[in-house]
């Protein structure tokens, strides 16, 4: 339940960082790839309404009658598509003396001058999508608009590049629907993608951790089992020291004391109050269970042949401990092991790796 919980989060998660992100990103590049569109037409709609001008004022300058050549231009432009751009003619008066629909004659041109300007000062077709898109809700009966102006030299006659207003929101709205589409269909294959991706990454991650935990839980039981055979030999030595007679004559292993030096004074150690024996800079010292530590003349190899191996161990070059010692036994690194010791010492003893299948089977005695 936990790991659906964490799987129906994620996908949350996913969703909603996919559709702040979109939802910006959708506006930003609707709005550019519009600009675009609209440029490319805005462009071809002034060069043609500039050759027009030249046009006309190349037949004004060859004699031809005013009232002949907007004859002419309006019986070539009459009835001509008007369902995007197209061109128009009107005198300084402001009245339509050209345009495809022959219905507009005579009226006033009506044209939103601010744009007008703004599209002259700036020559952006920034300002004619955001007078659309302002415009779509404020004024729905306008169909065009005037977005370039180009006067005919010598004449009082202008010529008009106009737009379809409602053809280019039209336009504009298909585009928008286009982009949500795309933005849809890449964001359910973006979230679904990225959910099975976390589903597969979890699932190999909780599997590399089961394996880990199945691996340490193996090794808590081997230090527990290692721990306990401490605890077992220890009682079991403590039997055998009941059970057993002083015997007079020993060996050199069983020797009862040995000799070591504190400060100046010869000082015999019992070897039952031996915690442990280490080297430092060439001197061994001899360390008790109440933390008093004394030298020895006798090295650390020396001292280790002459102690019963049952009860110390050669835990590494410098140290050697006994078994009575022994306070926990803790797993340290990969395949190393840790001693904690019950004297008063700070030191830590580790035993590598290919000492700790020896270490166990010296436990196990």
């Amino acid at each position: 339940m936990k790991k659906d919980k964490l799987y129906f989060l994620t996908f949350l998660s996913i969703t909603v960082v996919f559709l702040f992100v979109a939802s910006i990103a959708s506006e930003y590049f609707i709005k550019v790839s519009a600009n675009q569109l609209i440029e490319v037409q805005v462009e071809s709609t002034k060069r043609e309404a500039n050759e027009v001008a030249n046009f006309i004022n190349y037949q004004l300058t060859q004699g031809i009658s005013k009232e002949k050549v907007i004859n002419n231009l309006q019986n070539t432009i009459s009835k001509t598509n008007t369902d995007s751009w197209f061109i128009s003619v009107f005198n300084w008066g402001g009245k339509i003396v050209c345009h495809p629909n022959i219905v507009e004659l005579g009226l006033e041109i009506n044209s939103n001058e601010s744009l007008l300007t703004s599209l002259k000062e700036k020559n952006s077709s920034d300002d004619l999508y955001d007078v659309l898109v302002s415009n779509s809700t404020n004024n729905t009966k306008k169909t065009s608009e005037v977005i370039y102006i180009s006067p005919i030299k010598n004449s009082d006659l202008i010529i008009a590049a106009n737009v379809n207003v409602k053809s280019i929101r039209n336009q504009m709205n298909a585009l928008k629907n286009n982009f949500y589409l795309i933005f849809l269909i890449m964001g359910v294959l973006v979230i679904v993608l990225s959910f099975l991706a976390v589903r597969v990454i979890g699932s190999a991650y909780e599997k590399q951790l089961e394996l880990k935990n199945n691996s340490l839980a193996t090794e808590v039981i081997s230090l527990s089992k290692l721990n306990t055979d401490l605890v077992s030999y220890r009682e079991k030595k403590v039997e055998e020291n009941k059970e057993s007679k002083p015997i007079e004559e020993t060996s050199d292993k069983e020797r009862k004391r040995i000799l070591t030096y504190l400060r100046n004074e010869l000082v015999p150690t019992p070897i039952k109050d031996i915690a442990y024996i280490y080297t430092e800079n060439t001197i061994t010292y001899v360390v008790c269970f109440d933390g008093k530590r004394s030298t020895t003349n006798a090295s650390l190899d020396d001292m280790y042949t002459n102690l019963d191996a049952s009860l110390f161990f050669r835990a590494n070059r410098q140290f050697i401990i006994s078994i009575a010692a022994i306070d926990k036994i803790i797993k340290y690194g990969k395949s190393q092991l840790k001693i904690l010791l019950r004297s008063k010492t700070s030191e830590e003893i580790i035993i590598s790796k290919n000492k700790a299948a020896e270490f166990k089977q010296w436990l196990n005695m």
